[in-house]
């Protein structure tokens, strides 16, 4: 199965473009921008009390970019979704790159994948792509550690592609596409790091 080469991968997301096909099994793709975008302001963002708790209690074990493949189709396991093979392997590459991050809950139990995210950095702007949960609150958790990761390694933007009522509660915003090109090329400009320390 052909991928999408990394460098067209690159270069979209530093214009603002991203990947998604039709459905789990779809082989073509098709390139998406938004309107008006959702981005999550890193001075701004917040998870719930319930959380905190958690994180608190150390209930949960957190890695970084090790299970970056497992996270990936754990997100694409559900009955719609844009993440097809195609689309996996091609971020597999780019996780091996270093353009690509999975951040991952993991149960203290039995040691199995309870949670995670994954999504794209490329300069100093990072691109949330798609989160799941197996346990409730796991998502958050990784949500946190995203933002700790993000702020840690000096991340300017931190990109949702769209605003939903859901991402609404961690602090995200939807902004008009100009402000958000505006945004988008101030953090092309800097360096950042997604430095994998929980």
């Amino acid at each position: 199965m052909d991928i999408i080469p990394p460098n067209v991968l690159l270069e979209a997301y530093s214009t603002g473009i991203f990947p998604m096909a039709e459905h789990r099994y779809d082989d073509s793709f098709n390139w998406y921008t938004a309107r008006r975008r959702g981005i999550i302001p890193l001075q701004d963002f917040k998870v719930n009390s319930n959380t905190r708790r958690l994180i608190r209690n150390n209930r949960y074990a957190i890695s970084i970019d090790q299970h970056f493949k497992e996270v990936m189709l754990a997100c694409a396991d559900r009955p719609q979704t844009w993440i097809s093979d195609r689309i996996i392997n091609s971020y597999q590459q780019l996780h091996e790159m270093g353009h690509a991050h999975s951040v991952e809950v993991h149960s203290r139990e039995n040691g199995e994948l309870v949670g995670g995210l994954y999504g794209v950095s490329l300069q100093a702007a990072f691109f949330g792509e798609s989160m799941f949960n197996e346990e409730r609150e796991t998502s958050k958790i990784a949500l946190y550690y995203c933002h700790k990761a993000l702020v840690e390694g000096g991340f300017q933007l931190w990109d949702t592609q769209f605003y939903t009522e859901h991402l609404a509660q961690f602090g995200c915003k939807e902004i008009p596409a100009d402000h958000y090109q505006f945004l988008l090329e101030k953090a092309m400009e800097s360096e950042a790091q997604f430095n994998g320390k929980t």
